[in-house]
């Protein structure tokens, strides 16, 4: 009974903290603009290029740009700028996974919402989500899990870093190094050991960047795959699988947790 208690009461603070932090998130000018963006990206697109699998395709290198960008910079200046609610939170009687909890969800979930808002409205005003329902649900749903992904980043960033700014400094160059260092990287590699077979250790380096991994499931998605030749093959192989896409998202879910439980166990040991 004492346990179930004390189960609730951490459930209890953790939606507590949620609401306040969801609330003050949601009054920073930074989030409406940032839904605004991909409003008006969406509706460009849809101008410009009339066909709503080419306003899919041209919103899928924004999003596997911008947000992974937008959520490492936003949050891991955020939590910084929260360093002095952190601390009057911790004089409190409040458990510190719970109030870590809270001020993880209470920042990532507005940004998601944000990003669903932006990037749907445009397709529902249109009446375009019909014939493309299931490509704009993936791609809204690797958005969603690349907010956590890069939220979590930044809030295992700031709870190591003790200085702000090497702290933006280190989520920028994470960043960097998921969108475009890690490419150049497996490009160099490919192409040093061409005389190998290269087609299970391919599939396993894109597992390893969430970025690569909810790009390629996307560009099967679209059907665009055949444009990559013979890795484009191997991959649809795999990735198109049931049991690949199983791979990829659970993947994708050790991305979210695993630097979650490492910021955490930082976050319960850390001298405020």
């Amino acid at each position: 009974m004492t346990a179930l208690s004390t189960t609730r009461s951490a459930l209890s603070s953790s939606a507590k903290i949620f609401s306040y932090e969801l609330s003050d998130v949601l009054r920073n000018n930074g989030v409406l603009a940032y839904a605004v963006f991909f409003a008006l990206a969406a509706e460009g697109f849809f101008r410009f290029s009339g066909s709503s699998e080419s306003v899919l395709l041209g919103l899928m290198n924004v999003v596997l740009f911008l947000v992974p960008l937008v959520c490492a910079i936003f949050g891991t200046m955020y939590l910084y700028n929260a360093r002095e609610f952190t601390e009057l939170m911790l004089s409190q009687p409040v458990r510190r996974s719970s109030l870590f909890f809270g001020l993880y969800t209470g920042l990532a979930v507005p940004l998601a919402a944000s990003f669903v808002i932006g990037v749907a409205l445009p397709f529902v005003l249109r009446g375009a989500v019909a014939g493309n329902g299931v490509e704009l649900a993936l791609l809204l749903g690797i958005g969603v899990i690349l907010t956590f992904v890069f939220v979590g980043l930044a809030a295992l960033v700031s709870t190591y870093v003790q200085d702000k700014v090497r702290g933006l400094a280190v989520s920028v160059i994470g960043w960097l190094f998921f969108a475009v260092i890690y490419d150049g990287l497996v490009l160099v590699i490919a192409s040093t050991y061409t005389a190998y077979p290269l087609e299970k250790p391919m599939i396993g380096l894109t597992m390893l960047n969430p970025i690569d991994l909810g790009r390629v499931l996307l560009m099967l998605q679209f059907d665009i795959s055949a444009l990559m030749g013979y890795t484009g093959a191997i991959f649809e192989q795999f990735f198109g699988s049931a049991w690949g896409m199983a791979l990829s998202f659970s993947a994708l879910a050790l991305w979210v947790v695993i630097p979650l439980a490492i910021a955490l166990r930082g976050f319960q040991k850390k001298d405020f």
